[in-house]
């Protein structure tokens, strides 16, 4: 069966700024995350990708425009299942205000039982991903072979419930994975299972510099901006 990359967007002005994104339209690259997302193609060189998937969010798109540009031969393929989680009313709101919120504990502490106001549960997130990588896998191994590369590019929470369920963890325990913007992250899948070979990969090992404002011991709901 076939290899997935799965590349979160680059960092967004949802990001900087602290706001929890979900489906909010118009939430672009900031600075930073354009530069991560024209690094993408030279990083991603060597792999010879058969077909690229994305989130139809803006952010998503903004990032695997350069790959686009430098693979001409390539088109994206737009799957909502791998769009962000629905947050619902949560959505566009300060991360600072949401901390407070009695529903974070339960987002932090036992996703599987959390559902978004106005939104969808965690687990209805994770389900729709899942299924939309099984059926990419089919559909690429029939087109492709069993040893083909494709790509997706989608987001935070996506991709490490993704990581979660290749690995076999609760859900509940998928808060103790972390994937910062414009990261890479490779499942190779198999018969009998799949194989984590890359899980959170910039190339750059800033984030794990200490800094002035420790992260604190809670997941950042969405992602997170990555380093400073």
């Amino acid at each position: 069966m076939p290899t997935l990359i799965l590349v979160r967007h680059g960092r967004s002005t949802a990001n900087t700024e602290g706001l929890l994104a979900g489906w909010t339209p118009g939430v672009a690259l900031d600075e930073r995350g354009a530069a991560q997302a024209a690094a993408l193609p030279g990083r991603l060189a060597d792999l010879p990708l058969s077909e690229i998937v994305t989130s139809p969010l803006q952010r998503c798109q903004e990032t695997i425009r350069p790959l686009l540009d430098a693979r001409p031969g390539l088109r994206a393929h737009t799957d909502e299942r791998i769009g962000e989680c629905h947050y619902g009313d949560w959505s566009g709101r300060k991360l600072a205000e949401l901390k407070d919120e009695p529903l974070m504990e339960v987002v932090q502490a036992h996703p599987s039982a959390a559902a978004f106001p106005g939104g969808e549960s965690m687990r209805a997130m994770q389900t729709r991903a899942a299924e939309a990588v099984r059926e990419w896998n089919a559909r690429v191994e029939r087109d492709h072979g069993a040893d083909a590369v494709y790509l997706m590019c989608s987001h935070g929470d996506i991709i490490k419930s993704l990581v979660a369920e290749a690995l076999g963890l609760h859900l509940d325990l998928f808060q103790r994975i972390s994937v910062e913007p414009c990261s890479v992250t490779a499942i190779r899948y198999t018969r009998l299972r799949p194989f984590l070979v890359r899980l959170g990969d910039t190339g750059d090992f800033a984030a794990l510099a200490p800094r002035e404002e420790p992260p604190g011991d809670e997941a950042t709901v969405g992602g997170g901006a990555g380093a400073p």
